[in-house]
């Protein structure tokens, strides 16, 4: 199977690239990784929805992560309008005038920005991965399922709140704790491509959204896009997993407000459904996808 990497200069910098499968008639599927700053590597996992499917998979690395370029001595780059005018500037140097939109976690952020305040053409369908349209809810809900945590690990997290020490060692013990709960349990052996160690991403990460996924401090703190939601027209498939930190009042806040969409539920699956369920996720996409080409 044919693998190109490549890089597009952007804004002074470079853009990391990545692009699986031939060429064919079929509108290729772009994915929107999370963090911000956690870079394509586990969307590796999904190769084979090129194979299988006979259209080209494209990923990248955001500005900040992973092979791109990462200035972090310029953390006012880490913006939603910089994500934004980078997702266009690939478009336009791979000539992606018709593609399918994949964004997961912060990458589902970004696309509900892109469709919602940029207004798009081109695009066939939209698969929202374990996203959400609204911070303040996100922050309410993780915050829920804290208080399923042990009360000694419920309190470091409050603690950590409260002080901003975010280092304190029973902090973040319990933080891991609770992200191998709803994230994906980083305990378990998972494809090279998951377990691969990140390069960069933690300034994006912290400048844009916060010290972790339930204290959202950065520039994204206000971001609330549940009321724009019905300004997305395009298909829409909403994935999520019964652990996963997208609850299913989250994800269902989602479908709600987005015409024509569909939900799929992963059973047991975290954050990362199409990790721990790939055959499953990839057959779901398959189906998708070519239901939408056109």
């Amino acid at each position: 199977m044919e693998i190109i990497e490549g890089k597009m200069p952007f804004m002074g910098y470079e853009t990391y690239y990545r692009i699986v499968g031939e060429r064919s008639e079929k509108p290729p599927l772009v994915l929107l990784h999370g963090g911000p700053g956690s870079s394509h590597n586990y969307f590796e996992v999904l190769d084979e929805l090129a194979q299988k499917d006979g259209r080209r998979i494209i990923m990248y690395d955001q500005l900040g992560c992973g092979e791109s370029s990462i200035p972090d001595d310029h953390p006012e780059l880490y913006t939603k309008e910089t994500w934004v005018k980078e997702l266009e500037a690939l478009r336009e140097h791979l000539a992606l005038r018709k593609m399918h939109l994949l964004g997961q976690s912060w990458g589902g952020m970004l696309a509900i920005i892109y469709m919602c305040d940029y207004h798009p053409k081109g695009i066939q369908s939209l698969i929202l991965s374990s996203t959400l349209s609204s911070a303040s809810l996100w922050n309410k809900e993780l915050h829920r399922m804290i208080k399923y945590l042990p009360i000694e690990e419920q309190a470091a997290i409050h603690r950590a709140e409260l002080t901003s020490n975010f280092n304190d060692p029973d902090y973040l013990n319990a933080n891991e704790h609770f992200m191998n709960q709803h994230a994906i349990d980083m305990t378990k052996t998972w494809p090279e491509c998951v377990m691969r160690k990140k390069r960069g991403g933690t300034v994006a990460y912290e400048t844009a959204w916060g010290p972790n996924e339930y204290t959202p401090e950065g520039n994204l703190h206000d971001y609330e896009y549940t009321d724009k939601l019905s300004k997305i027209k395009v298909p829409t498939l909403i994935t999520s997993g019964t652990d996963d930190l997208c609850t299913p009042y989250v994800a269902k806040t989602m479908q709600d407000q987005i015409a024509s969409s569909k939900w799929r539920l992963f059973e047991g699956c975290g954050h990362m459904s199409f990790v721990e369920k790939t055959d499953e996720y990839v057959a779901l996409l398959q189906e998708w996808l070519d239901q939408h080409d056109e």
